[in-house]
């Protein structure tokens, strides 16, 4: 979290497991989740595309069902 302060970027921290915290952090056409584990490991994950709009409201139930 200190490197991340120091580069001035903004993250959100997450509670998604009860052995980590995850960071997530967005930078234009990426983003990252850093998983800090209690023994001090990380695992990062980059999800990488091009911002692009796929749809509008008639997306969403197509979403909720799995649909890609």
């Amino acid at each position: 979290m200190k490197a991340l302060d120091a580069a001035r970027l903004h993250y959100f921290i997450m509670r998604n497991r009860p052995d980590s915290l995850t960071l997530s952090v967005t930078f234009v056409g990426e983003r990252v989740e850093i998983d800090i584990f209690e023994d001090d490991h990380l695992e990062i994950s980059r999800f990488r595309g091009d911002e692009s709009v796929e749809g509008g409201a008639e997306l969403l139930p197509e979403i909720l069902r799995g649909g890609r």
